[in-house]
């Protein structure tokens, strides 16, 4: 469901009170991703948020890393809160790396932008593809401290299987035998690109936080 930009999106996951937690600002406007990342946090005692509404920050990175950088600084500098960004795009070998960075910007909508993609695949047997995210944690103070990344690979179908946003209908998971969109929470959190990022992060978010539990 949508989120305010005050509104706690995890629970206290065991923390004697709201305002003992660690607030966590995740640097975007977009619900569906808000709502998978604080799934992926909830073992953690964090409070965490959905960045101010109305916020738009451009993106003019060369690299999902850079945009992360971008997202959770400007983010951190402006709520004085930690702050987390992911910055995430699809691979098409066959498009040489297209959409890529521009993923998000490809088409005005999910389905023209599916249909723009596999407009231009065509009907080549050559379909495999990656999603690819990186994600940043900056500090208060706006300075990044933590940085990690995840890939998912795959191929892309023909035509849309399954209920999702972005390109997730479109794109097969080998190991899981679905479509993005028809993960489950755990098996996102393992194989999905956003979920492998997350967990190569979880340690160093641990420590950095000073938190006492672990991402799973």
């Amino acid at each position: 469901m949508p989120l305010g930009a005050n509104e706690a999106v995890a629970t206290q996951c065991g923390a004697s009170a709201a305002a003992a937690l660690v607030v966590l600002v995740i640097a975007s406007g977009n619900p569906h991703k808000v709502a998978e990342i604080a799934a992926m946090l909830s073992d953690l005692p964090l409070e965490v948020r959905q960045q101010p509404q109305g916020l738009d920050i451009e993106e003019t990175g060369s690299t999902y890393l850079a945009n992360a950088r971008l997202k959770a600084e400007a983010v951190a500098q402006l709520t004085g809160q930690w702050a987390l960004a992911d910055d995430s795009g699809l691979e098409v070998d066959a498009l040489g790396g297209a959409p890529g960075i521009l993923s998000a910007r490809y088409a005005a909508s999910d389905q023209a932008r599916i249909a723009r993609l596999l407009g231009e695949l065509g009907d080549t047997p050559y379909r495999s593809a990656s999603f690819n995210s990186a994600m940043a944690l900056a500090g208060p103070d706006g300075t990044t401290v933590l940085e990690a990344q995840g890939i998912c690979r795959g191929e892309i179908l023909h035509e849309p299987q399954g209920q999702g946003s972005g390109y997730d209908p479109i794109f097969w998971v080998r190991e899981a035998g679905c479509t993005y969109a028809e993960l489950g929470d755990h098996l996102r959190r393992r194989l999905g690109s956003r979920g492998k990022a997350a967990r190569q992060m979880a340690d160093e978010l641990r420590a950095v936080l000073g938190l006492a539990s672990a991402l799973g």
